[in-house]
């Protein structure tokens, strides 16, 4: 199974949230690149952010950004 480009935006995009605050988000601006635009409303649409244009993580959408990080540490092969 390969990722689609759009997969990996949305990753991309979770792995960018800051998560040692529920109240940290991400704003992505109406000027940003128009596959980060199409990555944050798909986000949305997944109910994993709370805004079309990011905002602040879902309960879901924390859990999904924590277990990306998990993954790129043990793949990194980080300890």
């Amino acid at each position: 199974m390969s990722l689609s480009k759009e997969l990996i935006n949305e990753i991309d995009l979770l792995m960018k949230f800051d998560l040692s605050s529920a109240r940290v988000g991400l704003k992505v601006h109406s000027n940003a690149d128009p596959d980060i635009i199409a990555a944050a409303k798909r986000l949305y649409v997944k109910e994993l952010v709370e805004h079309e244009d990011g905002g602040f993580l879902t309960t879901l959408g924390h859990e999904a950004a924590e277990h990306l990080q998990a993954a790129k540490v043990i793949l990194s092969g980080v300890k």
